[in-house]
């Protein structure tokens, strides 16, 4: 298999008979083999019904039904394990992506880039609570990490699966794609991809995930940084902890010495020993994270589910066979 397209899908009724013909009209010009994997994450408005009649209808399509919704992220980590293209295509279920930007984008990977993802330059979408909080959000995710970047945000991506199936997606860690790809050395390129407005449907996203997006910033930089050896942050706060409890003490000491002023009622006695104890404190859970760490490293299996699947649904000999499917919950 040459492709494999997987499409996120929450409640797109109206959208997935367009979206499936756009990018079928696309993938046919390619001369490649290809499938189209729609992920459907708990959908309510009869999206599960069309998804079925759409892959009675053609063999390329593989509909991948969650038991409820468990968000985009755990979507992309169940079309990465379940794909079997050797690049992996990336796109919203919204028409809001252009499925005319995917063969530009392989040219790219076949100059020997791993991941190619998107920006919408021209972002057709409300400033306030979309385009402003974006570019923030993309400055500070830019400058923290040092990962140069213009649109995290963008659906539209194209990855090798060998690197995709690497990336350990949980939380809302899909927008961190290209630079937890980058942190395994994956060779990454921006481009500028188009981008149209929503003309049915309803947005799922909003000012409300501005607050998870810096969380997940915060554990993005942790496991790019230092999750291979938390002891590099946690020792190194604990090592500023314990400096400025004995600066601490050598002020109370000093201000007994020359000034006879009580040991007790001394706020930097106070501050000595509480920074020390936080030293301590610090010094251990770095330790407990080495430990952690290695475990982690020597374990066989280290790939856990986000999600749960209902049932798979694809085409068999001109019928629409549905396969029910068997997984442990996270």
């Amino acid at each position: 298999m040459d492709l494999s397209i997987v499409v996120p899908i929450c409640n797109e009724f109206d959208n997935l008979p367009i979206l499936c013909e756009r990018i079928t009209e696309v993938l046919r010009t390619l001369n490649k083999s290809y499938e189209i994997l729609l992920i459907d994450d708990g959908s309510t408005d009869g999206s599960v019904q069309r998804e079925a009649e759409l892959a009675a209808a053609d063999a390329h399509l593989k509909i991948i039904q969650f038991r409820r919704n468990y968000g985009q992220t755990a979507a992309l980590q169940a079309g990465f394990e379940h794909a079997q293209g050797a690049v992996i295509i990336m796109l919203d279920g919204d028409l809001q992506n252009d499925p005319t930007d995917i063969p530009m984008m392989l040219e790219k990977i076949d100059e020997g880039y791993d991941l190619i993802h998107g920006w919408r330059k021209n972002r057709q979408d409300t400033f306030w609570d979309r385009k402003l909080p974006s570019k923030i959000a993309n400055w500070l995710i830019s400058r923290s990490t040092g990962f140069p970047v213009h649109d995290l945000g963008c659906s539209l991506k194209a990855i090798r699966r060998e690197i995709a199936q690497e990336l350990e997606m949980y939380g809302e860690m899909h927008r961190f794609i290209p630079i937890l790809a980058h942190s395994r050395g994956a060779k990454c390129l921006e481009v500028v991809t188009k981008h149209h407005a929503r003309q049915f449907g309803q947005t799922k996203y909003g000012l409300s995930r501005t607050t998870r997006v810096i969380l997940d910033l915060f554990t993005a930089i942790y496991m790019i940084k230092y999750f291979r050896s938390p002891m590099k942050l946690f020792g190194k706060v604990g090592l500023y902890c314990v400096a400025g409890a004995l600066v601490s003490a050598f002020l109370t000491l000093g201000m007994k010495t020359f000034t006879n002023f009580d040991i007790t009622g001394n706020p930097f006695f106070l501050l000595s020993a509480i920074s020390l104890i936080a030293g301590i404190q610090f010094l251990g859970i770095g330790l407990l994270g080495e430990v952690l760490s290695r475990i982690y490293y020597h374990t066989d299996d280290k790939r856990f589910s986000a999600y749960t699947v209902r049932k798979i649904i694809q085409q068999v000999e001109e019928k629409a066979l549905v396969i029910p499917f068997q997984q442990k919950s996270a």
